[in-house]
């Protein structure tokens, strides 16, 4: 455990930091299963709204420093592909 004053804040902030990232994460993750889902019942307007939102959540997270933007672009990309072979 940390001795010092500003050890000890700066311990708390990252357990904070952690588990806001982790929630970020877990939300990608769940919107790129619902895409997943929407693409294998070829619902091309729940596909559209689904990339909508991936890209939205990609977006602040990447603001936030979550994510780098070439995972974001790149991760884009391979989704709007995967839309144009529908």
């Amino acid at each position: 455990m940390a001795n010092h004053k500003s050890a000890k804040k700066r311990s708390v902030q990252s357990k904070s930091k952690n588990t806001i990232n982790g929630q970020y994460l877990t939300k990608i993750r769940t919107n790129l299963n619902k895409f997943q889902n929407s693409l294998k019942s070829q619902n091309t307007s729940e596909v559209q709204n689904s990339l909508k939102e991936i890209n939205s959540i990609l977006a602040k997270a990447v603001k936030k420093g979550i994510l780098k933007k070439q995972y974001m672009s790149r991760k884009l990309s391979s989704l709007s592909n995967q839309i144009k072979k529908i």
